[in-house]
């Protein structure tokens, strides 16, 4: 299996982390999860916080999919608004989900419990493309205000300088709630975490099935099966290999990042330190590293084939946004999947004792953590919470295990072509 994190920023930067094996042979444990990224490990870490015995298997290494590469934004919220799920589920539904994915801030919570050194910092900035878009954020941020008492910073056009360095941009909102991290030490965090509580962590081994027993469930891996009463598949844009039925409601987005070297006009092209996100479909996501680089996501790729040059692919994004670094050395360039939805909410629930959350699209660096904890919550006989994500619409892309992928590809493609026009 190749490693999505090959001559990326964070793996260069990584925490020491040493890799973990399991066994060969039968193991017995209460809960199997299946997936070492941000899900997983905070559901293992939950569970074993309430005393379940917990084994974590792992196909790759812990942070190896999308946690360990992400842009490391921090978005409070869903990709869709809160206007939006409250005009679609009514006042009682969109209060308990802007609770949960808005206000609970579960990674803020787990890095002050467990000290995780991550380069947190504060404050997140969506950058209207359009006057239009910024038209819509305005009216969104006093909704916000109005309705939850959730306060932001609406940035007018002429002040947009304090935040970010281009004149690309029509306004946006500064949401001081939101923010950034270093995902692949915040991954090996929670790791150290999960094992201090008594998770047993095996990395290189893949989970490939799971079949019913006497007993309960058993998870088979390349070396192993492990039997378990509750299973817990965080496996992501990789589900459809474990559970083909899953698979069918996302379908991956390859999405690619770059790092400058250190730069010596960096605190003038961000001068706030927040991590920024523009309002177009395939969006500019971009920020400043702890050493003063920066960290630059653009483009989309519907092909699972990675490009020749990752660096030569991204720049021309990121000098579009700031120009005066078109010509900067880049350091590092790396990518990798995305699961996303048909309707870009994410895809949790559960079938019988076997549970699953995929399909964040994008948008799961907060959120995944806190369904890691709801999946512990709800396995522990307490599932109100967990039911108010696992509610969510959700249905599978059409065009069977063939056609759904270019079916797919061709609406993709259709909002990116909107992007173009304007």
């Amino acid at each position: 299996m190749s490693d999505p994190l090959a001559n990326s920023y964070y793996a260069a930067t990584a925490h020491e982390w040493r890799p973990r094996s399991g066994i060969r042979g039968d193991a017995r444990c209460d809960v199997a999860v299946i997936g070492g990224g941000f899900t997983g490990l905070s559901a293992a870490l939950a569970c074993a916080e309430r005393g379940f015995s917990v084994i974590l298997v792992e196909a790759g290494h812990v942070g190896f999919g999308a946690s360990g590469r992400n842009g490391g934004q921090l978005i409070p919220g869903l990709r869709w608004n809160a206007s939006e799920l409250e005009e679609e589920f009514g006042s009682e539904r969109a209060d308990a989900l802007f609770d949960l994915c808005w206000r609970a801030n579960r990674v803020k919570a787990r890095i002050a419990k467990h000290g995780i050194d991550c380069d947190l910092k504060a404050g997140h900035l969506e950058a209207a493309w359009t006057p239009k878009d910024f038209d819509a954020m305005r009216r969104e941020a006093g909704y916000l205000a109005t309705r939850f008492g959730y306060e932001s910073e609406v940035v007018a056009k002429a002040d947009m300088a304090a935040h970010v360095a281009t004149p690309l941009y029509h306004g946006g909102i500064h949401d001081p709630q939101g923010g950034h991290f270093h995902p692949l030490n915040y991954a090996i965090g929670l790791a150290h975490a999960a094992e201090a509580a008594g998770v047993s962590i095996w990395e290189s081994q893949r989970a490939y099935q799971m079949v019913n027993t006497i007993d309960g469930l058993s998870v088979l891996t390349d070396w192993a099966d492990i039997d378990a009463r509750y299973v817990i598949n965080a496996t992501d844009s990789w589900i459809g290999e474990v559970e083909p039925d899953l698979g069918r409601y996302t379908v991956p987005i390859m999405n690619y990042n770059i790092a400058t070297a250190p730069l010596a006009n960096a605190d003038a092209l961000l001068p706030s330190d927040a991590a920024v996100a523009d309002s177009r479909f395939v969006l500019n996501y971009f920020r400043l590293s702890a050493d003063k680089r920066l960290i630059f996501g653009g483009g989309e790729r519907y092909s699972q084939t990675p490009p020749r040059d990752i660096a030569a692919f991204v720049r021309p994004f990121m000098a579009q946004v700031f120009p005066q670094i078109a010509d900067t050395k880049i350091d590092f360039g790396w990518g990798g999947a995305v699961a996303v939805t048909m309707n870009r909410l994410p895809h949790i629930g559960r079938d019988g004792n076997i549970f699953y959350a995929h399909g964040f699209s994008g948008h799961g660096a907060l959120v995944t953590t806190l369904a890691g904890e709801l999946i512990a919550e709800a396995m522990a006989g307490t599932a109100e919470r967990f039911d108010v994500l696992a509610n969510l619409p959700s249905r599978p892309f059409p065009g069977g295990k063939w056609l759904r992928r270019p079916l797919a590809t061709l609406g993709l493609l259709w909002y990116a072509l909107r992007d173009r026009l304007g």
